[in-house]
């Protein structure tokens, strides 16, 4: 396309001149317009911008009735330029008002105008706004000038987004790129904040868009495409992956995008308008972003990930950025906004000023959630393209209670969540009152509430709750923090602070459950196809014996002259908890040899997470000390659901039939053969399921600290009796409804209890 002043480059270098002088912001859009229609040789230019209300109002024009700027208002999907914002997509027509969603606005005068070229303003997906060019002759716009157009509205989008328009409109008609938006997922934990964004994964912020060499610029995107190509092929070539699975698939796919050469192509011809190589690379993946944010088929909504990932990956390489950010400079009250996430990944972040969570990804059971809940941050997943509705800095709140999130806050929603959070202070200050009160039912059962635990700022919960001890102690959290595998004298340090912290009051020590997702960086890490069912916890353990052998003696030395109890994760076999207690045996022999002072006692215990053990019970129980059941796992592998899969995670009920049938077996087993039996799983921190594992017979709970206050006051008024009675009736009759969720819920009605 040649237009009057010489085509894209030259506009592009020309707009640049105008966004780098001091004028106002009404004659900055003035000039763009009419650069825009010279160029393109149109009789009219017209930038249309989308209001926080949701209607579309005109900005500034070149050849309609300039009268009618900030006047002509139209809904976003009222006539040819709703039609260009509602479907993302370019619109060119030679005859625009033979179009059924035409609509004619007389004060513009724009009744003699019947071509139309128009091109959504897009950012991250997003539409902005909407450009248009017109002209009286019936033409069809070619597609340089179509590109041409598109690669302008990127232009404005960025005027549009840095706020710049905001001094133009009226209160409450706003642009909406900075427009309060509300989106729902899923709730991950019982916690509120407000905050600011941080994205785990920030975009590239592109400053430079006009190529001052265009063929630099193809050379540059060139040499990019061809290091990204290499990385992914050397990955692929890696013995980790060379093998075959999923996660080569994944790469294959990735491999496939980055050779494909329509992508390239779509790339090169955006620098051909005159872009910068970011710049070309921003522009093709936001129109894609766009296309794929409308699609209704699953499997290519699942791949705007995959190129998302290869267009950030790309110009990271253009622009010789690492691939992560730096986390230890996090503003106060960060809200951290990821696509997903590892909890390792998490841990990473200053615990000092992380308020908050916000991922695409990860269900209420994933084990992201669960360290969520563990730092007593709020969090919410499940939420469709959050990394795009943000930027870094934007006003949030996260109502991991609900599942809400709200960016960018109006003050009334603020002062909303605030007094929220006042209130929630309050009640929390209720619960405390209960701290000292003896966790005993109205019909005299004792319940024995203890908190989970994992890292030494968990420690002050156990005397601000008033819970029994720590009825499970991740121990893996302290190898996810730290920067190198730590020394055995590092872990003996934590375990005694831990005890030293328990004041005499039980602590049960689980040992590294690590692999899955929990992955340490400074350890070579084997990707497996399903690795919740791969080499982690105790299989990685017996194979390491070096590992677990360290570890254990360092919790052998810290509870010198005291109880130590230690439980390990996922046992799937008796003869895995038999070679692992053989283990322990073995280091307090060489404890004793070598003078050591050793525990005053020592019980073994492990975690009941995989089904087969319920058909080993009885001779698991002959051995074992004591049991704690793991019902994350422990469900999840029972239904074959992926607790970190939204898809499958709550399609079944833990309060069901089925469920409940199972944890009273092992209850009964347990009572059989005299020894303790503990859940400290999820289940537990809410009030409901308590209730409904009191039913079945558990006398002992490890929960979120931040559930102490509200299991106890629920317990505290609860006739255990009635609630037993009640369970076993409906799990005597055929399953039908499995769930017993509504009628536990219709009986805490009845009996005044809190849930």
């Amino acid at each position: 396309m040649r237009g009057a002043l010489g085509g894209p480059r030259v506009l592009l270098r020309r707009l640049r001149e105008v966004m780098a002088e001091p004028v106002s912001a009404q004659e900055r859009l003035d000039k763009i317009v009419v650069l825009i229609a010279a160029n393109m040789v149109a009789e009219v230019c017209s930038v249309y911008v989308l209001r926080v209300d949701g209607t579309l109002e005109l900005y500034a024009t070149e050849g309609l009735n300039r009268q009618a700027v900030h006047l002509t208002v139209m809904r976003s999907d009222e006539g040819l330029v709703g039609l260009v914002a509602t479907e993302a997509s370019p619109i060119n027509l030679s005859d625009a008002q033979a179009h059924p969603a035409f609509s004619y606005r007389p004060e513009t005068g724009e009744e003699i105008y019947r071509s139309f070229l128009g091109v959504p303003i897009l950012r991250a997906g997003n539409t902005l706004g909407v450009l248009v060019v017109q002209n009286r002759a019936r033409r069809t716009y070619s597609e340089e000038e179509v590109e041409a157009l598109q690669t302008t509205a990127m232009v404005l989008a960025e005027m549009i987004a840095s706020g710049e328009l905001t001094s133009l409109a009226q209160p409450g008609a706003e642009p909406a790129v900075r427009r309060p938006v509300h989106v729902s997922g899923a709730a991950l934990t019982d916690a509120i904040a407000l905050g600011h964004v941080v994205l785990h994964e920030p975009r590239v912020v592109i400053t430079n868009f006009i190529a001052d060499d265009v063929q630099k610029e193809l050379r540059r995107l060139g040499v990019a495409i061809e290091t990204l190509r290499a990385e992914l092929d050397l990955m692929l070539e890696s013995g980790e992956v060379a093998e075959g699975g999923e996660h080569r698939d994944v790469l294959e796919a990735y491999r496939m995008f980055a050779h494909d050469r329509g992508w390239v192509h779509k790339l090169e011809e955006a620098v051909l308008t005159g872009l910068t190589a970011e710049a070309a690379v921003e522009r093709v993946q936001s129109d894609t972003r766009a296309r794929m944010l409308r699609q209704t088929d699953p499997y290519l909504r699942e791949r705007l990930h995959d190129f998302d990932d290869l267009a950030h990956r790309l110009q990271r390489q253009l622009l010789g950025y690492d691939h992560a950010p730096a986390r230890d400079k996090l503003p106060e009250h960060a809200i951290i906004v990821a696509r997903s996430m590892g909890p390792a990944a998490l841990l990473d972040y200053d615990r000092n000023r992380l308020r908050g969570l916000i991922i695409e990804e990860g269900g209420p059971n994933s084990h992201v959630a669960i360290v969520a809940r563990a730092l007593g941050i709020a969090a919410v997943g499940e939420v469709p393209n959050a990394t795009g509705l943000v930027d870094p800095g934007d006003g949030i709140i996260v109502d991991g209670v609900t599942g809400d999130v709200h960016v960018r806050p109006t003050p009334d929603m603020e002062a909303a969540y605030v007094e929220r959070v006042r209130l929630r202070a309050r009640r929390q200050l209720q619960y405390l009152s209960l701290r000292d009160r003896p966790s005993v039912t109205k019909d005299g059962q004792p319940i024995t509430l203890m908190i989970n635990a994992g890292l030494p700022v968990d420690l002050p919960h156990i005397a601000e709750t008033g819970a029994a001890g720590i009825g499970l102690f991740r121990t893996e959290l302290q190898f996810m923090v730290a920067a190198q595998f730590p020394r055995t004298s590092e872990q003996l340090a934590l375990y005694r602070n831990v005890l030293d912290a328990a004041g005499g009051k039980p602590v049960v020590f689980r040992t590294l459950d690590i692999g899955g997702d929990k992955v340490l960086p400074y350890m070579r890490n084997y990707e497996e196809e399903n690795p919740a069912l791969g080499w982690r916890a105790i299989r990685l353990g017996l194979d390491r014996p070096g590992l677990l052998r360290s570890q254990v003696r360092a919790m052998l030395r810290a509870a010198s002259g005291r109880e130590l109890r230690i439980m390990f994760p996922m046992v799937a076999m008796v003869s895995e908890f038999d070679e692992a207690k053989g283990l322990v045996e073995r280091e307090l022999t060489h404890l004793r040899r070598h003078g050591h002072r050793l525990p005053e006692r020592v019980e073994v215990g492990t975690m009941l997470e995989v089904p087969s053990l319920l058909f080993q019970l009885d001779e698991l129980l002959e051995r074992t000390d004591f049991l704690s059941v793991g019902s994350n796992d422990l469900l999840q592998f029972m239904f074959a659901a992926d607790r970190g899969n939204a898809r499958v995670a709550n399609r079944f009920d833990p309060l069901s039939v089925p469920v409940l049938r199972v944890f009273r077996l092992i209850v009964e087993r347990a009572n059989a053969h005299g020894k303790s039996v503990t859940l400290c799983g999820e289940l537990a921190s809410k009030p409901i399921g308590a209730l409904a594992l009191i039913a079945v017979g558990f006398r002992a709970f490890s929960v979120l600290p931040s559930a102490v206050g509200p299991v106890k006051a629920m317990l505290l008024d609860l006739d255990a009796g009635k609630v037993e009675r009640l369970v076993a009736s409906l799990m005597a009759l055929p399953l039908g409804s499995a769930s017993v969720r509504d009628k536990l819920t219709a009986f805490a009605e009845a009996e005044g209890l809190t849930l």
